[in-house]
Parts: structure tokens; C-alpha cells; sequence
């Protein structure tokens, strides 16, 4: 039985100066307004003899990209997009916030990532540290 490939983080430093060669024309604008600089995202596919293109993933959303802008992150983010995570010590008096995970932002300085969540089909604006949070399992 063939194991699971492993998740691939990664960032994709992309910005309009570089040119759009390095985006697919059928996902150009919608990463481009993604604005992709400091954000993680999963690797899905690698270059294969029939593609120039590898097969990025942020959120629910995918994109054809060329391979040399990639970078794989070594520290790896402790969660992944979709999971299911609480807040692990909330403001007195309030609930702990609960959600999916939808943004991943990566700090170079830090050298980790910081989560936004949706919660009841909202985004909540403030970004989590992962030691805020805890997955539900």
C-alpha cells in the first residue's frame, strides 16, 4: 500500500515586477489579487514531462504556477489549511474562538507562521500564533 505523499509547504514570493510568465494565464488575475508575498502555500504536484507548471494550494483555491519561484519550508506551519482549531486561552469572560484554518502568513524575521481563521462562516480579523491554538480533533 503506497503511503501518503506529505504535505509540501512553501512560499511563492510572486509580485507583478517579476512578470506573469511565471503564472498560468487561467489563474493569473485571481493570484495576483491573492497577493501572494509572505503567505504559505501547500504544494500539490511537481513538474512532470508533460507540464511546465506545478499545482499550488491556498485555502480552497488552486493555482498553475511555474516551479523556480518556489521556496519549501523546512518549519513546517503546525497547521494546515481546513483544519479544525480552537483558541487554547481566550480573553477572560469571552469564548474561545473556534474555526477552520483559511490564511497562513509567514514571518521570514520569526521563521513561523501565524493563522486566520473562519469561524461561522466569518473571518475573524485578528492572526493567531500557533502556540494560541490547538487542533480539534
Amino acid at each position: 500500500m503506497a503511503r501518503p505523499r506529505p504535505v509540501i509547504f512553501g512560499l511563492y514570493a510572486w509580485s507583478p515586477e517579476y512578470g506573469y510568465r511565471y503564472l498560468h494565464p487561467a489563474n493569473r488575475r485571481s493570484f495576483e489579487l491573492l497577493e501572494p508575498v509572505g503567505k504559505v502555500f501547500e504544494k500539490l504536484s511537481d513538474l512532470d514531462d508533460d507540464s511546465d507548471w506545478i499545482t499550488l494550494r491556498y485555502d480552497e483555491q488552486q493555482f498553475l504556477v511555474r516551479g523556480e519561484l518556489f521556496k519549501e519550508l523546512y518549519n513546517k506551519p503546525a497547521f494546515g489549511f481546513g483544519d479544525l482549531v480552537e483558541e487554547v486561552r481566550p480573553a477572560p469572560g469571552k469564548p474561545a474562538h473556534r474555526g477552520l484554518v483559511s490564511d497562513i502568513f509567514w514571518s521570514e524575521s520569526q521563521d513561523r507562521a501565524t493563522y486566520q481563521l473562519v469561524e461561522r462562516k466569518r473571518k475573524l480579523p485578528q492572526r493567531f500564533e500557533p502556540e494560541q491554538l490547538r487542533r480539534v480533533e
